[in-house]
C-alpha cells in the first residue's frame, strides 16, 4: 500500500517540499499562539494583570502532562516517517495503536496526581500571595481537559508523518478559533472571569479531538490500524519513549525554569514581574512560530529519507531549513526590537507592567536570529532516530547554561540578570548544537 503525498517526501524538491510541509505547519503555530496572546490578551483587559500572572503559574503543569501526548506523538512520527520511508505499514500501523494507548494511560494517571496535589503544586510554580485563588480556579478546570489535549498534540504530528501537513494545520485551526469565540463568550458577555478563561480552553481541546478522531475514521489517513494494534508491545514502546524522551525532557526542563524565573521574580519584583514574564513567554511563543513551522516541517522529511538512505536529500533539508529558519527568525528579532515600546500596551493598563517589558523583550530576543540551528540541530537527532545525542542537545540550553545563569545572574542585576540569561543560554547552546551538528553531518551523511 502506498500513497502519493507520503512517497513525495523522497522525490519533490526539498525548497518545495518544505515549503508545502513548514507553511500549514507555521500557520497552525502562528494560530495557535495568535490564540494564547489574543486570549492573555483578554483576561489581561477583562480580568487584570494578575490573572495573566495567575496563568503563567498553571501553563507548565498542563503543558507539561500534555507534553507526554507530544513527546509519544513525535517519538512515534519518527518511528513512522522511517517506517514509510521503508514502505512497513504494519509497523507504522502498530505505532499509532502504541501512542494512543500510551498518551491516554500516562496522561489520566498524572492528571489525577496533579488534582490530589493542586494545593502544594500551586505555590511551588510561583502561585502565592493573591496569585493562588485565580491561579487555583483556572488549574482545575483546566487539569479537566489535558489528557484530551494530550491526544491532539500526539495525533498532529503522526498526521505530519504522514505527508498530511494541511490536516495537521486544520488540527490546530479548530481549537484556536473556537478558544477565542469561547473567551468572548464566557468572559466578556456571561461574566466567568478566569473560570470562563479555563472552560473555554478546556473545551476548546475537545473541539481539536473531535476533527482528528474524525481524520483517523473517514480514511483520510493512510494508517488504518487493527484492534490488535492498540495492544502495548514493549519494544515498540521502548522505542516511542527513547525518542520521545526529548521532548519530553525539554518539556520538564521548560516547566523547571519556569518554576524557578517565577519563584525568583516574585523575590526580587513581585507579582508585577511575573505579570511580565507571561507577556515575554507569550511573545516568544508567538514570535518564534515560523522557526518551529520550519523545524515541524524538517522531521517528516528528514526522517522519510534517513529511512531511504538518501543522504543527499538528508544534507540538503538541513541546510534549507536552518537557512529559512535564520532568515524568518531574523525579521522577526527586527520587528520585536522595534515595536518593544507599543506591545506591553495590548495585554495590560498597569503602569508597572508597561515600563518594565521593553527592555525585557529586547534582552529576552536578542539571540533570535540564530535559534534556528539549535532548534534544527536537535531536531535532525530526533528524526533519525538517535535518542541520546537529541535529549543532551535538548536539555543543554536550559539545564547546562540557563538555569545556572538564573542563579547567578539575577544575585548581580536583579530582574535584569532574569532577562539576560535568555540570550547568552541561546548563543551556548547553539554553538555547542552547531558543533555536533557538523561532525554528524561529515560522520553520516558523506559515506
Amino acid at each position: 500500500m502506498k500513497n502519493t503525498e507520503t512517497e513525495l517526501l523522497g522525490i519533490q524538491s526539498i525548497p518545495k517540499l518544505l515549503i508545502k510541509q513548514a507553511v500549514p505547519a507555521s500557520i497552525g503555530i502562528l494560530v495557535m499562539s495568535l490564540n494564547i496572546l489574543i486570549d492573555t490578551i483578554f483576561v489581561g483587559q477583562w480580568i487584570g494583570s494578575n490573572a495573566i500572572a495567575a496563568i503563567n503559574v498553571v501553563l507548565p503543569v498542563s503543558f507539561f502532562i500534555a507534553a507526554l501526548g507530544m513527546s509519544i506523538g513525535i517519538g512515534g512520527a519518527s518511528i513512522i516517517s522511517r517506517s514509510l520511508g521503508k514502505n512497513n505499514f504494519e509497523k507504522a500501523e502498530n505505532t499509532l495503536g502504541n501512542q494512543i494507548t500510551l498518551t491516554l494511560l500516562l496522561t489520566i494517571f498524572v492528571v489525577i496526581f496533579g488534582l490530589i496535589f493542586v494545593n502544594q503544586i500551586i505555590p511551588l510554580f510561583g502561585g502565592k500571595g493573591t496569585l493562588f485563588s485565580l491561579a487555583k480556579t483556572y488549574y482545575v478546570i483546566v487539569m479537566y481537559g489535558v489528557p484530551v489535549l494530550a491526544f491532539c498534540m500526539m495525533s498532529n504530528n503522526t498526521i505530519r508523518a504522514e505527508g498530511k501537513p494541511k490536516n495537521a494545520m486544520y488540527a490546530m485551526l479548530l481549537p484556536s478559533v473556537s478558544n477565542l469565540l469561547l473567551d468572548y463568550m464566557f468572559i466578556n458577555v456571561f461574566d466567568w472571569g478566569m473560570a470562563g478563561a479555563a472552560w473555554a480552553t478546556t473545551l476548546s481541546y475537545g473541539v481539536c479531538a473531535s476533527y482528528i478522531i474524525y481524520f483517523f475514521i473517514s480514511g483520510k489517513s493512510i494508517l488504518r490500524p487493527s484492534w490488535q494494534a492498540f495492544k502495548l508491545k514493549l519494544a515498540l514502546v521502548k522505542e516511542i519513549c527513547s525518542l520521545g524522551s526529548v521532548t519530553l525532557a525539554r518539556q520538564a526542563m521548560v516547566s523547571i525554569t519556569v518554576l524557578l524565573v517565577n519563584n525568583i521574580l516574585f523575590s526580587f519584583g513581585g507579582e508585577s514581574s511575573i505579570a511580565v514574564y507571561a507577556i515575554l513567554s507569550r511573545m516568544l511563543m508567538f514570535a518564534t512560530f515560523p522557526v518551529f513551522g520550519i523545524t515541524q516541517g524538517f522531521l517528516p522529511i528528514a526522517g522519510y529519507n534517513y529511512g531511504a538512505k538518501n543522504w543527499e536529500r538528508v544534507r540538503q533539508v538541513i541546510n534549507i531549513s536552518i537557512g529559512y529558519a535564520t532568515f524568518l527568525a531574523t525579521l522577526v528579532f527586527i520587528l520585536i526590537f522595534f515595536f518593544a515600546e507599543q506591545i506591553p500596551g495590548l495585554f495590560s493598563k498597569d503602569a508597572l507592567v508597561s515600563s518594565e517589558t521593553p527592555s525585557a523583550l529586547r534582552y529576552v530576543f536578542a539571540a533570535l536570529p540564530i535559534v534556528g540551528i539549535q532548534l534544527i540541530g536537535a531536531a535532525y537527532f530526533q528524526a533519525i532516530g538517535k535518542a541520546l545525542p537529541a535529549l543532551l542537545l535538548t536539555l543543554t540550553r536550559q539545564g547546562l547554561f540557563f538555569i545556572p545563569l538564573l542563579f547567578l545572574l539575577p544575585q548581580y542585576y536583579g530582574v535584569i540578570g532574569v532577562w539576560m540569561a535568555f540570550p547568552i543560554a541561546d548563543i551556548l547552546s547553539t554553538l555547542l548544537t552547531a558543533y555536533f551538528l557538523n561532525k554528524e553531518i561529515r560522520k553520516k551523511l558523506f559515506t
